[in-house]
């Protein structure tokens, strides 16, 4: 488990007002955060910087 004592989370720009929502947290050394805003102490994502550039692609290339 990754420790996310610190992790400063931040809303997608381009999440809704209707609950559909993530945020990430960039702020931690070597590491990427991502969690569901409506279940904060649920389940969070943890990734490499290269792992989340990877993701970001497929994400704006409409492939998930």
């Amino acid at each position: 488990m990754s420790d996310l004592r610190g992790a400063q989370w931040r809303k997608s720009t381009y999440s809704t007002d209707a609950g559909n929502c993530v945020e990430v947290a960039s702020n931690l050394p070597g590491r990427r955060a991502l969690r569901d805003s409506k279940i904060p102490g649920g389940p969070v994502l943890v990734c490499s910087p290269s792992e989340w550039s990877v993701f970001l692609s497929v994400v704006k290339a409409s492939q998930f």
